[in-house]
């Protein structure tokens, strides 16, 4: 080997050591990017969630539950953010914010989820175990379980959960049941709402007239794109259609907490944003099922095989038609993707001040993710999807995603602020 040669070598040796120790310096440096208390406990309720059937929009209220309790503890140790709804009598000085995570999440959840106490009991255990013993870790417990008893009897009669009866209409333009099981989840369309008013005050204009142009428009839209054997949507639009079949809630909760891990947020600050999120997430769903129950629209599988009855000359029946999927057992109007998933990004860009986030999602459906850099993004695929599967008109889609944003900025707007 030449003196040439080995001169090479020497310098690419250099150049390979310099390398790694600048990688060795960066990573030294470089924020440790994890998860913590409040997005184990997020995954651990929603799975109670999903265990219990709460999988869509019901779910996103039993969320709200576990995290008004977990962002009320927090904020009562560690400040800065007006209270949510309730405040313990004592917070000794030093207390932990991560006990008061855990034992605020375990209290709510057992108490939504009596038959799931094993489970959570030995959840409870593993988690509240990696926490050093001592006194700030008493404290933070002590905190957590004041605050979820007191704001658990502040939601007493509340409407969780509640019998509500309720009678379909007759007619064209009327919602009939898709299945044999009573209507879905009745009693959300009449529970007292987290932060907005009433579950009336974003109530919507009617659908549109079955007369109007508009109502054909959206009738021929879906007949043809949402059909099980469409000749017109492309493969594309075919695996958009079935990726958000996915229950809502599990899918959106891994994404926000994706999000949120990536982002480098504090315990603190994960405690607001799941709030948030939630808080908004289920107002919008109780708003939504006002919308719903109050209308009582039909969906396409009934109207597009009863065309011929809606007195529009536009609208040609197919007694036939089916959808891509099964049909929900709700009334269409308003599309609920659309509002939970309007309420849920709007909250977003309140959160981080702008739409330009990157979000992951995946389907189990379909066995793929779609990454999303803005949020109004996210919103435009689920419009699109619910019209590719047949479930929703087009204009009960865009309402809906303005509904939910109209809660979500009303929420933003007065609560979670900070302390003045």
């Amino acid at each position: 080997m030449s003196i040439l040669d080995n001169e090479k070598r020497w310098t690419k040796l250099a150049a390979w050591r310099f390398v790694l120790l600048l990688s060795l310096v960066l990573l030294s440096v470089a924020p440790i990017v994890k998860a913590d208390k409040v997005t184990d406990w997020n995954a651990i309720g929603v799975q109670a969630a999903l265990t219990a059937g709460n999988a869509g929009a019901a779910g996103n209220v039993d969320m709200a539950y576990v995290h008004i309790a977990i962002y009320d503890s927090v904020n009562a140790i560690e400040g800065g953010y007006t209270v949510f709804a309730v405040s313990p009598s004592h917070v000794p000085p030093g207390a932990s914010s991560e006990a008061a995570t855990v034992e605020a999440a375990y209290r709510t959840l057992r108490y939504l989820y009596p038959a799931q106490a094993a489970h959570l009991d030995a959840q409870y255990a593993a988690s509240i175990a990696t926490i050093p013993d001592g006194q700030a870790k008493l404290d933070g417990i002590a905190v957590g379980n004041e605050v979820a008893i007191l704001f658990l009897a502040a939601r007493v009669g509340d409407g969780r959960g509640a019998n509500v009866p309720y009678t379909p209409g007759t007619g064209p333009g009327a919602w009939i049941p898709t299945s044999p099981a009573p209507p879905a989840t009745v009693w959300l369309s009449q529970m007292r709402p987290f932060a907005i008013e009433s579950p009336t005050q974003f109530r919507p204009e009617p659908p549109p007239s079955l007369d109007s142009e508009e109502w054909a428009a959206d009738y021929n839209e879906v007949k043809r794109m949402g059909a099980l054997n469409s000749s017109e949507r492309t493969p594309e639009q075919t695996t958009l259609g079935r990726f958000f079949l996915d229950p809502g809630l599990p899918q959106d909760a891994a994404g926000l907490r994706q999000l949120a891990i990536e982002r480098g947020l504090s315990l603190k600050d994960n405690a607001r944003l799941f709030a948030q999120v939630y808080v908004a997430d289920a107002d919008a769903a109780i708003a939504g099922w006002d919308s719903k129950y109050h209308y009582g629209f039909w969906r396409p599988i009934t109207a597009i095989r009863a065309g011929g009855t809606d007195g529009n000359p536009n609208t040609e029946a197919d007694p036939t038609w089916t959808p891509l999927a099964t049909t929900p057992n709700h009334p269409e109007y308003l599309s609920a993707h659309a509002f939970v998933d309007g309420a849920w990004t709007e909250t977003l860009r309140e959160f981080f001040g702008t739409k330009k986030l990157d979000v992951t999602l995946t389907s189990t459906t379909t066995g793929t993710s779609m990454s999303f850099s803005k949020t109004d993004d996210i919103v435009k695929a689920v419009e699109h999807a619910r019209i590719f599967a047949g479930f929703h008109y087009r204009t009960s889609c865009v309402r809906g995603a303005v509904l939910g944003k109209k809660v979500a900025k009303y929420v933003a707007k007065n609560y979670f602020q900070p302390v003045k």
